[in-house]
C-alpha cells in the first residue's frame, strides 16, 4: 500500500488544502493529513479543533486519515510506513523553503520522497493567513473555505478568540 502524508498547520483548512488532499488521493492508496503542532506559532484554532474541522471536511473520504503530530516529519513518516510527503506549491517563494525541507527529510529518511503539486490556478493566491485577514475585516470567505466549516471560522473571529499557543 502506498501511503502519502500531507502535513500543514491548516489554520483554517482552505479549498486549496482540500484540492491538494484530493489530488494526493488519486496517486496514493491512503493519504494521512497531519496537523502540525508548532509551539512557536499562534493559531486561530487549537490542534484538536483543526483536526475536528479537517475530519468534517474529509468525512466522505475513506482513504484519508486526519491526525495531529509533533516532532520530526521524517521520523513520523517512517513510523507510519509513509512513502511520500505531498506538498502544494503556490508560487516560487514556496519552492525555496519546501525544497530545503524535502532535502532535509530525505537525509533523515532516505526512503521518503517528496512530491510537489502545483496549486490549481483558482487557489494560487489562497492561504490560511489571507482567509483569516479577510474574515477579520468582515469580508466574504465563502469562496475560500469548505462550507461545512465556514460558520466555525466566522464564529471564532466574532468571538475574538483568535490566537492560541500550541
Amino acid at each position: 500500500m502506498k501511503i502519502a502524508i500531507c502535513p500543514g498547520s491548516f489554520d483554517p483548512v482552505t479549498l486549496g488544502h482540500l484540492d491538494i488532499i484530493n489530488r494526493s488521493r488519486k496517486v496514493f492508496d491512503k493519504t494521512i493529513v497531519a496537523v502540525l503542532v508548532n509551539p512557536d506559532k499562534h493559531t486561530m484554532f487549537t490542534v484538536d479543533e483543526r483536526i475536528t474541522l479537517l475530519k468534517r471536511c474529509t468525512k466522505d473520504m475513506d482513504d484519508v486519515e486526519v491526525v495531529g503530530f509533533d516532532g520530526l516529519l521524517a521520523e513520523y513518516a517512517r513510523e507510519r510506513g509513509v512513502t511520500a510527503i505531498v506538498k502544494g506549491l503556490r508560487a516560487l517563494s514556496d519552492f525555496e523553503y519546501e525544497f530545503q525541507q524535502a532535502l532535509t527529510n530525505k537525509k533523515l529518511n532516505p526512503n521518503l520522497e517528496t512530491m510537489f503539486l502545483t496549486t490549481s490556478a483558482e487557489n494560487m493566491f489562497l492561504s490560511s493567513s489571507i482567509v483569516k485577514q479577510i474574515a477579520r475585516f468582515g469580508g466574504d470567505i465563502s469562496n475560500f473555505v469548505p462550507e461545512c466549516i465556514l460558520e466555525d471560522i466566522i464564529d471564532r473571529i466574532n468571538a475574538g478568540e483568535e490566537l492560541h499557543n500550541e
